[in-house]
């Protein structure tokens, strides 16, 4: 009887604070993903120190190398230095490539139930990245050099419902398949919370640039982000939102739900003024990642 007592006053963890605790079981960041982090908005990096550490890491070693001797480079030769890939490549994209593959290694180590798909996971992280990456070239947005790392951390969340709270998951799932309602109404019907809201609240634990983390906070609803301004620079929430839909009707979802539901491309880009642009956009998505497939 004391020991009913003793366990019905203890306090109710509440599922928000179990999927946070997921963060707990990932790995610590490799060293080259800490400095990556570190350095998203510096552009004065060091080519050199970036290399020393890629070298460090053979199987970064060997994917950078991988990706600039891919056909979408066409040099003539190959390339064997990680030096000189490096300076092929570009601070940008190199440093965008890195983020995606050390962040998707991170995630390989993780225990999922068996109706995640972490290869679906990733590939729609990656296409959302390299989308938002694409978009804020072309529109005037708010701290553009975050868009890649908010695009490819942006469902977050998703992954840690999926492994701190597994049944709640499969409930959020059942519930959004028979009643047509979108993920985020499900997800605080049952954990009174949203993936968005979990992406974030990492981010944040994790010491991302705040714009990042709003951007993923508001992926769903930048109309309702502060950093929002009528006409000109529009947020970084807008440009990953974008992304996450065009990702979606491309193909590139996590789940069959989230391309069914996904409004057209057109449709989606128009948000940004870029509906004109429809072709070009999925054209460049699909050169973008086809030499990171071998990769991820």
């Amino acid at each position: 009887m004391k020991s009913d007592v003793s366990q019905s006053i203890l306090p109710k963890v509440s599922p928000r604070d179990q999927a946070m605790k997921s963060l707990d079981q990932l790995p610590p960041f490799s060293p080259v993903l800490n400095h990556l982090m570190a350095t998203l908005a510096d552009d004065n990096v060091s080519f050199a120190k970036l290399a020393d550490l890629i070298e460090r890491d053979t199987v970064l070693s060997g994917n950078v190398l991988r990706l600039v001797n891919s056909a979408l480079y066409g040099r003539r030769g190959n390339v064997s230095s990680v030096r000189a890939a490096v300076s092929i490549l570009g601070l940008n994209k190199l440093r965008n490539f890195l983020l995606g593959l050390s962040v998707s290694r991170l995630w390989s180590r993780v225990r999922t139930p068996e109706t995640w798909s972490m290869a679906r996971f990733n590939g729609h992280a990656i296409a959302v990245a390299v989308l938002a990456d694409r978009l804020v070239q072309k529109t005037a947005v708010e701290y553009p050099e975050g868009a890649f790392a908010a695009g490819l951390l942006h469902d977050l969340g998703r992954l840690m419902i999926a492994t701190a709270l597994p049944d709640e998951f499969a409930r959020i799932r059942a519930m959004r398949v028979s009643s047509g309602k979108t993920l985020e109404q499900c997800e605080y019907s049952i954990i009174d919370t949203s993936h968005a809201e979990l992406s974030a609240a990492a981010l944040g634990r994790w010491n991302l640039p705040t714009p990042i983390q709003k951007a993923v906070l508001y992926h769903h609803h930048p109309e309702l982000d502060p950093e929002r301004r009528p006409g000109g620079i529009q947020p970084l929430s807008l440009a990953v939102a974008v992304a996450n839909q065009v990702a979606n009707a491309a193909g590139h979802g996590v789940t069959d739900e989230d391309e069914k539901t996904a409004p057209p491309v057109a449709e989606s880009l128009a948000r940004l003024k870029l509906a004109h642009e429809e072709q070009a956009i999925l054209q460049a998505l699909k050169e973008d990642l086809e030499p990171l497939k071998a990769s991820f």
